[in-house]
């Protein structure tokens, strides 16, 4: 079962103010994710990733400004209407003792679900696909909590994937994952991507990753846009420098062409 988007959805923040009862954490930002690619958003600790990715998946209500979803402002959209159309892996999400990875990545089709309606085979199709696309369908009948940090992220992208929504929201999917695993999950999401214009957001801490698998960067300093475009356009030694603070060299990578940061050594 494989969802045919001609095109994803339209998410765009406005002006946007966002906080958590204090000072704004995003201040005055305004962006346009492209539809049908992956974004990734950048930006040194505390710089306003996740809180963005929050506002936009609706998590978060702007205090100012206006996050829109094709057209419509997303908080004054019903909640199953965003779901079936955005899904969230949030940061360090937490699943109560003793469910099990299956029963997990089912909660990820409750947003197609109806009253009076039964579970259909298009759920039970989208749950399997998304346990074998982890590589989690032999760990089915496994707690979810006896898992491994490795192992239990995987099961929450399975429940955003049975989601089955054209556009993804995930903050720091590689959280956990060893580095054979973190370009499994990258080269996955990329795969989806490609094949099915799913629209993917996320916010990694790894610039090299994020200049591999991404056509559009975000990069935030102290919650405002310091630049966005292309890797091959935005990333460069004195964004690095402004952004992060990092004295670095960036050159092509050997292996894919995109923007490789390689930091100078302070210590010999």
């Amino acid at each position: 079962m494989q969802p045919d988007w001609v095109s994803g959805p339209k998410l765009r923040a406005e002006r946007l103010f966002a906080d958590y009862g204090g000072a704004p954490v995003v201040k005055d930002l305004t962006a346009e994710i492209p539809a049908g690619e992956i974004t990734a958003i950048v930006g040194a600790n505390a710089s306003g990733k996740s809180t963005l990715l929050r506002a936009l998946a609706r998590l978060l209500r702007p205090s100012q400004g206006t996050v829109y979803l094709d057209g419509a402002d997303i908080c004054c959209l019903p909640t199953r209407s965003v779901a079936t159309r955005v899904g969230l892996l949030s940061q360090s999400p937490r699943v109560p003792d003793g469910v099990l990875v299956e029963d997990l990545v089912r909660r990820g089709r409750y947003p197609h679900q109806r009253f009076f309606c039964t579970w259909s085979k298009t759920d039970d199709q989208a749950v399997e696909r998304a346990l074998n696309l982890t590589g989690l369908a032999e760990l089915r009948g496994r707690a979810v909590d006896e898992l491994s940090g490795g192992q239990r992220q995987r099961a929450w992208i399975a429940m955003a994937l049975a989601q089955d929504a054209p556009m993804m929201l995930l903050d720091e999917p590689t959280t956990f994952l060893d580095i054979a695993h973190q370009v499994e999950m990258l080269d996955l999401l990329a795969r989806l991507n490609r094949t099915e214009n799913r629209t993917v957001v996320m916010v990694l801490h790894d610039l090299n990753q994020a200049c591999r698998y991404a056509s559009h960067i975000v990069a935030l300093t102290s919650g405002r846009i310091e630049a966005a475009g292309r890797p091959s356009e935005v990333v460069t030694a004195d964004l690095i420098q402004r952004v992060f603070g990092l004295k670095v060299s960036v050159v092509s990578c050997p292996v894919t062409r995109t923007p490789l940061c390689i930091p100078y050594r302070y210590i010999y």
